[in-house]
Parts: C-alpha cells; sequence; structure tokens
C-alpha cells in the first residue's frame, strides 16, 4: 500500500513496508500540488500541479511515480464567460474522480471557476460540461459565488456504483447538484442545508459544503462538511439532516472520511470557525460517530493536546480499511492503524498539505 501525499512544496509518496511507514521518493519539488487522485481502475496516479508562472498543469503515471506524462489542459469554450464579460479562464484543478468500470476512459474533473469537465479517453481530451455551465442558478452570481476564493470551484465528485449516468457534485458556494443522466441535465439537492451567512437560510442554491461523500455499500447515505455543520443523507440527497454535535466540537471544519461498508461510521477533524481557522482549544482531535452522527467520540490519543495551531484541509484526511492518514497546514502528518483510536506522526516537517490518498502498491 502507498500513501500519497500533496504538499504545497510537492508530492511525497510513501511506502508500507512490513513494519513501517517510509517516503519512497519526492516528485514535483518545488512545486504546488493542487490535486491528487489514485484511480482504482487501473492504479494511474494523476496529480494537478499550480505552477507560478505556466497556471495549472496535470501529469498522470502508470508505473507509480517512475516516469510522468501531461495532457492538454482543459479550457473552456471560446465565448464561455464566468460573468457577463468576463472570460472564464481555468484557475484551479480541485477534484478528479473515475466515472466507474464500463466507462474505462471515463474522467470527471472539477475546477475553478466552477467548470465540471469530462473526459472519455483517460484524460486526453476533457470537454466542458455545458449543462451544468448553463445551469440557470450558475447564471445568478447570487446562487454561485466564491468562498474564501474570488470564484465558485467544484471540489466533489461522487459516483454512484450502481448507475454510472447518477453523479453528484459539491460546490462552494453553490450547494450539492445531482445527474441521473450522465450529466445532460442537473438539479440541486439542498433540503435541508443551513446557509447561516444569507438572509434566507433556507435558499435552494448557495450552500457551503466542504467535502461530499458517498458509501459504497450503500450510496443513498451521503455525508457532507459543511461551512454550517456536518450533514447526512440516508435517501439520496432528497433531504439532509443536520448531525452536527450541539454541545460538542464536530461542527465547523474541512475534512470528512467515512467507512465504505458501515454507512453510520463517519470522521471529522474540527477547526474554530472560518475567521481563526485553528484547532479547537489549540489541541488537535478527529471526531468519529458510530451512530450516524447521533453521538460522536473526540480522538486524541497521540496527537499534540497544546499550543496546536494546525487545521487539516478537505482532501487531506483518507481512509483504507482500518488505516487513517491526514495532513495539516503546518506540515505534520499523521497516520492510525485502529480507526482513529491512536495516532503516529509520520513527519513533523512536511509543507501545508493539501492532499492525502491511498493506492495500492
Amino acid at each position: 500500500m502507498k500513501l500519497l501525499i500533496g504538499t504545497s512544496k510537492g508530492l511525497i509518496a510513501y511506502h508500507r513496508s512490513s513494519d513501517a511507514w517510509k517516503i519512497e521518493k519526492a516528485h514535483f519539488v518545488g512545486m504546488p500540488v493542487s490535486m491528487v487522485f489514485a484511480d482504482p481502475r487501473n492504479n494511474t496516479w494523476w496529480v494537478g500541479l499550480a505552477h507560478r508562472h505556466w497556471g495549472q498543469k496535470l501529469h498522470y503515471s502508470e508505473d507509480e511515480g517512475r516516469s510522468w506524462k501531461t495532457v492538454p489542459m482543459p479550457k473552456y469554450p471560446a465565448g464561455a464567460e464566468y460573468r457577463a464579460g468576463k472570460p472564464a479562464v481555468l484557475k484551479k484543478v480541485w477534484c478528479m474522480q473515475q466515472a466507474g468500470p464500463n466507462r474505462p476512459g471515463g474522467l470527471w474533473l472539477g475546477t475553478e471557476p466552477g467548470g465540471l469537465f469530462y473526459s472519455a479517453d483517460n484524460g486526453q481530451q476533457f470537454e466542458l460540461v455545458e449543462s451544468l455551465w448553463n445551469h440557470p442558478s450558475r447564471l445568478d452570481e447570487n446562487q454561485w459565488f466564491g468562498a474564501g476564493r474570488d470564484f465558485p470551484f467544484i471540489h466533489s465528485i461522487v459516483v454512484d456504483p450502481r448507475d454510472e449516468d447518477h453523479v453528484y457534485i459539491a460546490v462552494s458556494c453553490a450547494g450539492v447538484f445531482e445527474t441521473t443522466d450522465g450529466g445532460q441535465s442537473w438539479a440541486p439537492r439542498n433540503n435541508g442545508l443551513i446557509a447561516a451567512y444569507l438572509p434566507n437560510p433556507q435558499v435552494e442554491v448557495g450552500h457551503d459544503p466542504h467535502l461530499l461523500l458517498a458509501c459504497n455499500a450503500n450510496p443513498d447515505v451521503i455525508w457532507q462538511q459543511n461551512h454550517c455543520g456536518i450533514f447526512r443523507t440516508t435517501n439520496g440527497g432528497q433531504s439532509w439532516d443536520n448531525v452536527t454535535d450541539k454541545d460538542g466540537l464536530p461542527d465547523y471544519g474541512f475534512a470528512l472520511a467515512i467507512d465504505h461498508e458501515d454507512p453510520d461510521k463517519a470522521w471529522v477533524i474540527p477547526a474554530v470557525s472560518d475567521e481563526m481557522r485553528v484547532a479547537p482549544g489549540l489541541a488537535l482531535c478527529v471526531c468519529r460517530t458510530e451512530d450516524g452522527g447521533r453521538s460522536w467520540q473526540a480522538l486524541r490519543n497521540g496527537l499534540p493536546q497544546e499550543h496546536c495551531f494546525d487545521i487539516v484541509f478537505r482532501h487531506s484526511l483518507a481512509k483504507q480499511d482500518n488505516i487513517l492518514a491526514f495532513g495539516t497546514t503546518t506540515g505534520n502528518l499523521y497516520l492510525s492503524e485502529d480507526y482513529g483510536d491512536s495516532w503516529t506522526c509520520l513527519s513533523s516537517h512536511l509543507a501545508r498539505v493539501d492532499a492525502v490518498t491511498f493506492a495500492p502498491g
């Protein structure tokens, strides 16, 4: 098993030997990594780089990082506008997702400023999904808008393992959207969410999900860490339940992990408000629920409990079987092999961690 860590100074690949996790190699040293994806169908590694001069680039490796290739970057069609009179230009690659086993060359790509792209040929060419780009809500700057950034961005893509035409995306800020026809049409799925920062907190579009994940064993159960709490649906997004711990820590945060066999299990890493963005009480912890969010347990064993300013970004927590790993904004990397009960610091000297994912190997 390998652990891929995307940082503001490169990609770090860890390998699990018989007795320990060890750094195997550093890739793209000095370059900010905006996205890391390991395709479970073929173990192709994908990395998005944010070149300071050349802009965004996409690299992929079919041999676990021994060699890398590039693909042409997706482009908005000629004349596409983010707003009237403002041309749409790719700002950042946020996420990638495979399109299912029956579409072996299919890849979805989520970007900023709010463009969803699709490739049918393993990323050699991406096309803008114009049905979403032209959705009436996206054309309204009061419904799609930036959250801590100048533009809205698509950071989560969930493909239903039962039906590859059934896909969810999450947009900050706009909310969750669903297609049941492979992207030909889209509908908002935000009933029950709260947008406390808007005059009408129950708006149909204008929400700020931070991360969206669905349980493989029961894909109708979807979790989201949201700007305004933690939410869960058991009916495929038709309605959302607020499972925030009203008297505890699990509330605001970015990172989320779920159990793909047990739809009631999830992990979040709390932070204090969008203004402060520090660990609660300057003590780092991971919170776990095993009953669908009705109760939460704070897991602290092995994590710093004094003067800790770490927080964890949305793509920087990952789970594989009994193993969880997360990286922080101050370059610390922690790993647990007992579902989060205890933690070990693998590294305390990385650059800011923006992405964590497991890969076979």
